[in-house]
């Protein structure tokens, strides 16, 4: 099957900002305190619910997964980049990580009791979020729980630069409530919410959503 294209670009420029990337973006510990704070919460139910590791998607060179393991959680990452993935081992050689795409995770049907998708979907085009949620809802345990964030807006970003670099990606912010919508419909519930204004060194709104799959069908 060709790969769509979205992905490619996403995959080449990562590529080109990996080096980039991990010198300019702050680590988990200059996050805003309440991004942390859903990050903790997120970290206490998988780990209470037992049931099973915590896959870190988009997981870029692994510092979001090391804090997750930081907090007692069994995580591994999975990232479109070869050259993030190069740089996460480097930097955690004891935790897993590997290649893939969240539109065909390579995993078994119910397998995961966490899911981290930590600002990494807003490159996926709207029409393909339904895929990339049904692939989140059929990897999920049964009660296991997403933590998404992100952006939110209602704009195309055609960024001609990122990191210093040049890259060829695109971003789509979508409201916090279309967002809802679509993991709803793809059959997680949703269970906290949280919307924040630009501030520090985030410049835009950005939002996290706590969801989870129902433990029945």
């Amino acid at each position: 099957m060709l790969e769509p294209s979205y992905l490619t670009a996403v995959r080449d420029s990562y590529d080109t900002v990996a080096a980039d990337y991990l010198e300019r973006v702050p680590p988990p510990a200059a996050m805003d305190p309440l991004s942390r704070a859903m990050l903790a919460g997120f970290a206490e139910l998988v780990r209470t619910a037992g049931l099973g590791p915590v896959a870190d998607l988009g997981c870029g060179p692994g510092r979001i997964t090391a804090h997750l393991a930081g907090l007692g959680v069994s995580a591994f990452g999975v990232d479109l980049s070869p050259k993030m993935i190069g740089l996460a081992r480097h930097s955690y050689p004891t935790l897993r990580f590997t290649e893939g795409t969240m539109t065909a995770l390579d995993m078994s049907n119910d397998e995961l009791g966490g899911i981290l998708a930590w600002y990494s979907t807003h490159h996926t085009p709207p029409q393909w979020l339904p895929d990339v949620f049904a692939e989140f809802h059929r990897t999920l345990a049964p009660g296991g729980y997403l933590l998404w964030g992100d952006y939110a807006g209602n704009e195309r970003l055609q960024p001609t630069h990122g990191y210093g670099r040049p890259v060829s990606y695109e971003s789509y912010l979508l409201p916090l409530n279309r967002m809802i919508d679509l993991l709803e419909q793809a059959g997680l519930v949703v269970i906290a919410r949280l919307e924040q204004e630009p501030g520090g060194r985030v410049n835009r709104p950005h939002a996290c959503i706590l969801a989870r799959k129902p433990e029945t069908p």
